[in-house]
């Protein structure tokens, strides 16, 4: 009896150590710098010579490869942005922004990387090309405790220059931050919040725990908000973090409803002025009285975990960490006329999905995060992929 009492605290100590080297290892780093890859150097269609501003015979254009790696050697990259003379600009949640053509890496001031907090969104403004504004959504940390604040700078060749903290005392927690921030159409800043792990408060219309927020440039209340001098535009989230509006103008977001033991239904939902979303009262096909259903949910055995949202072409695109999978939601008049998964279990998980100038999509890896399988030697990557090419 004794014998088989050993052997089961010894299988209990192999379990505990298993769970804790997969699901609750340390952000780990990287043993190289972030660097393009020899596919992204070279662009399609242009030769070394051709860069080197050689003078060479005009060649057709190569095609595009369906998938490529084009970055790698990153850390928990966020966020990726285009500028407008062709560099890569890319946040990584430990507080860095990395610019990839240049080679450049630039510390950000006062980044607390907790949890799922840490240096994440990031947008250009509107009239970049003229006034180099950049927008980050911070997590940091004062008397209080954890928070966050959307900071706008300047970036100049070689530095960020604060410009203003434009929105402050953002609920923050390890858990739940939200983070994601884009402007919208119609010229005004969309910021998702999570309910920093205060569920009660995302019913409250009032707070900015579990809500999508509508701002101006300054960080002002947007004219036309549904609470009127509240910067709420929705609420009843719990931890969005996609932000997309498609052709006709609506405004769609993936939302990570709940984990742990009852993981499952996750959300792609079509956004409303002042709707209220449910949480957490409602999950999966339960929705209650007066709050809005998600246009699609992945149900209560399957697990998503959407990270962001990207429209190109009719779909709603958006990636998957526990997933680990590109999904692709081919929307028409509010609603999902199909769903189709990609790159499935290929790179590990995956967290950001945005449009390139060039037409492509662009996916962030999430390996170096703390969670799920070990990393590869040369994650975190960013991975472009041809949507004309992908098979349905």
């Amino acid at each position: 009896m004794k014998r088989i009492v050993i052997i089961v605290i010894g299988i209990l100590f192999l379990v505990v150590g298993a769970l804790w080297l997969v699901g609750f290892r340390q952000p780990s780093s990287p043993s190289a710098p972030p660097r393009l890859t020899e596919v992204e150097q070279s662009q399609p269609g242009e030769s070394a010579a051709a860069q080197e501003g050689e003078n060479v015979p005009a060649q057709a254009s190569e095609p595009v490869p369906a998938v490529s790696v084009i970055a790698e050697n990153l850390t928990i990259p966020w966020e990726v942005l285009f500028l407008p003379d062709g560099e890569m600009l890319v946040t990584q949640r430990p507080g860095s922004v990395v610019l990839l053509r240049s080679g450049r890496e630039l510390s950000v001031p006062g980044i607390q990387s907790v949890g799922e907090g840490g240096l994440l969104g990031a947008v250009l403004h509107p009239d970049f090309a003229q006034n180099q504004l950049l927008y980050l959504y911070e997590t940091t940390e004062d008397v209080s405790g954890l928070k966050n604040r959307i900071v706008r700078y300047r970036l100049t060749e070689n530095a960020l220059e604060l410009e203003q903290v434009i929105f402050d005392d953002i609920p923050g927690a390890r858990y739940h931050d939200g983070g994601r921030i884009a402007f919208g159409p119609d010229g005004f800043l969309y910021v998702a919040v999570g309910d920093a792990t205060r569920e009660a408060e995302a019913q409250n219309p009032d707070s900015l725990e579990g809500t999508i927020l509508r701002l101006t440039a300054e960080g002002e209340t947007a004219p036309g908000n549904p609470f009127g001098d509240s910067p709420v535009y929705s609420y009843g989230h719990r931890n969005p973090q996609g932000l997309t509006w498609d052709s006709a103008g609506n405004l769609w977001s993936t939302e990570r409803p709940c984990s742990g033991v009852a993981s499952g239904f996750d959300e792609l939902n079509l956004i409303e002025p002042g709707g209220n979303y449910g949480w957490p009262e409602s999950q999966g096909d339960t929705v209650a009285p007066g709050t809005i259903a998600p246009v699609r949910h992945s149900t209560a055995s399957v697990t998503w975990a959407p990270a962001s949202a990207a429209y190109l072409d009719g779909s709603v695109y958006f990636a998957g960490l526990r997933g680990q999978t590109l999904y692709e939601a081919v929307v028409e008049g509010g609603e999902v006329k199909a769903f189709h998964e990609h790159l499935v279990g290929e790179y590990g998980r995956l967290r950001t999905v945005t449009v390139g100038p060039d037409g492509l999509l662009y996916v962030t890896t999430s390996n170096r995060d703390g969670r799920g399988s070990a990393p590869a030697p040369n994650d975190d990557r960013i991975i472009r992929v041809d949507p004309a090419q992908l098979s349905r």
